[in-house]
């Protein structure tokens, strides 16, 4: 008999015992595998609404329920309650635009945020430059800056009031100012010239400045140091390589910062009601009102819930316009940027 070429032959071998065959490449599973396959995707998917379902059971339930509901509020007079059945339209969004109290805490809102925007951004920046200089040390002084933003902005706005700038001859504003011979000054109450607003930029800045120098801080370590010492030999120093390098580097972190200040200074609530709240009489006496301190005074002390959800999203559209305009003029959100 010829023996057989193992080159050449083709004769199925017997599969080891105890272990399948293998499905040939392109072949249909079998039913076996794909019933195994279905039971992992199954458990899958039941782990992860496992998981998932408070979540989206939360936001669902007290947020966009919420949302839909407080739209439906704007749409009705709804005076002393919550529900839904006095429908007026648009209604309360004409009332709210044609109160003056509204538009003069719109006008309030704007020129706040038109100051405490580039102040707020140019003090991080500085900071987050000098910072960035420093060799040993830089992160405790990045942790010491950062403090004040994990501070409670109620929490800081009492000791403004109580502790800084309270009118008394023993408030350390006071204080310091007496050292050079200035008179105790009444900050709060004080309307010509308006001192209060030096309170409220004080307040706003030490809690904001550490938080977004954190950003601009981590927007100049990710620039390479190869670009700098390039430049550096092309006899770039100073500041040509801040304006050169360093700032055209630092665009789309600048850009986000910027886009949260805008969206945080019409959002400004806290301080403005802590500050002029002096106990049952609320804030109807202080001399500045946010749009959201005059919403909830209204929603909250006139129990006009139909007018304070119009004002919410009255609030909301100007916010997301804003956003929009300095989206456009910058550039932000464009591939490739």
């Amino acid at each position: 008999m010829k023996p057989m070429n193992p080159a050449t032959d083709i004769t199925p071998k017997p599969e080891r015992a105890g272990r399948p065959a293998a499905t040939p490449r392109g072949a249909a599973p079998t039913g076996r595998a794909r019933a195994g396959r279905t039971r992992v995707g199954r458990s899958g998917w039941v782990a992860f609404l496992l998981l998932t379902a408070p979540t989206l059971i939360g936001l669902g339930v007290f947020k966009y329920v919420a949302i839909g509901w407080s739209f439906l509020l704007s749409l009705s007079d709804a005076r002393g309650t919550i529900a839904l059945g006095h429908w007026v339209g648009l209604e309360n969004y004409q009332t709210l635009l044609s109160d003056q109290a509204f538009r003069d805490s719109l006008l309030t809102i704007l020129l706040f945020t038109a100051f405490i925007v580039p102040v707020t951004f140019a003090a991080s920046l500085g900071l987050a430059l000098l910072v960035n200089r420093v060799r040993r040390g830089r992160a405790l002084l990045r942790t010491t800056f950062l403090i004040p933003a994990a501070v409670s902005y109620v929490a800081a706005s009492l000791l403004w009031k109580m502790c800084l700038f309270n009118g008394l001859p023993s408030g350390i504003a006071n204080m310091i100012g007496g050292w050079f011979g200035a008179d105790p000054v009444p900050w709060l109450q004080s309307t010509s010239p308006p001192l209060y607003w030096i309170v409220l930029v004080t307040l706003r800045l030490w809690l904001q400045v550490g938080f977004y120098m954190v950003l601009f801080l981590a927007g100049l370590q990710a620039i390479p140091k190869e670009v700098y010492e390039a430049a550096a030999l092309d006899g770039a120093t100073g500041r040509r390589l801040l304006t050169r390098i360093t700032l055209p580097m630092l665009r789309n972190t600048a850009v986000a910062v910027l886009m949260l200040l805008f969206i945080a200074a019409f959002q400004a609530f806290d301080e403005f009601y802590n500050l002029f709240n002096s106990g049952l009489s609320g804030t109807g006496t202080a001399p500045v009102q946010t749009p959201l301190v005059h919403l909830y005074n209204t929603a909250m002390g006139s129990q006009n819930y139909g007018l304070g959800s119009a004002g919410a999203f009255v609030l909301t559209a100007l916010i997301v316009g804003v956003t929009l305009i300095q989206g456009r003029f910058t550039g932000f959100g464009r591939s490739g940027e």
